[in-house]
């Protein structure tokens, strides 16, 4: 038996001692572990909203095409994961830059349509914010020795066209049954709804939680 240790490939990013520069991409690296844990997570457990569960279920979907196709072209990863201690996995396509643009485009289709949970017109946080972490992502695993160019390229094509057909799937064909959803017995116990058809979702939520305040039947017992 190896007594060769190895670490959990997830959040074990490595970067040369004293690269400022690879330090901070390691860390953006790692966008993807804190979109799914910190992100969606929360998300669920403070929104319950179809949208954002059907966002999360695709990037999983996404996610397992991106793996199936590793495992069947099993193409290697750059000389360069001799160091990093990656050379028993594959390289093409980029499962960071599939997800990370899957979750750009996904996330630029809703703010695009209104459809987005709370922030449904600002499209600046697709431009400045969402984008920009998704190429520095790519540029990241290039940098870092874990990826060749044409395999991030690949992950990000991957995730783009994952992101454009998943996000038609849903609000084409699946979104039809979003209110049957809302009404099963399911749906009611943990108050899973969509909210995608009420035009300005923040001012509803304030308007409502300021009539609930005066109504007599939302009176804290004191």
């Amino acid at each position: 038996m190896s007594n060769q240790l190895r670490a959990v490939t997830l959040t074990h990013v490595r970067y040369h001692k004293g690269d400022q520069l690879g330090h901070f991409l390691a860390w953006i690296s790692l966008v993807p572990v804190f979109i799914s844990l910190g992100g969606f997570v929360s998300y669920f457990i403070f929104r319950r909203e179809l949208q954002g569960m059907f966002f999360a279920l695709g990037l999983l979907i996404s996610q397992f095409i991106s793996d199936s196709i590793k495992l069947a072209v099993q193409e290697a990863r750059p000389e360069t994961c001799i160091m990093l201690e990656m050379c028993d996995s594959h390289g093409w396509p980029s499962s960071h830059s599939q997800y990370m643009f899957f979750f750009a485009t996904y996330f630029t289709l809703l703010t695009y349509n209104k459809l987005g949970i709370i922030l449904r017109r600002q499209m600046w946080i697709a431009c400045f914010v969402v984008w920009p972490l998704a190429l520095l992502t790519m540029y990241s695993r290039v940098y870092l020795g874990y990826h060749t160019v044409g395999q991030v390229f690949a992950g990000a094509s991957l995730g783009i066209f994952n992101g454009v057909a998943w996000f038609w799937l849903v609000n084409s064909r699946i979104k039809k049954v979003f209110l049957a959803i809302e009404e099963s017995s399911i749906g009611r116990w943990f108050y899973i709804k969509d909210t995608s058809h009420i035009p300005n979702l923040l001012e509803f939520e304030y308007e409502n939680a300021r009539a609930a305040r005066r109504h007599p039947s939302y009176k804290r017992s004191e």
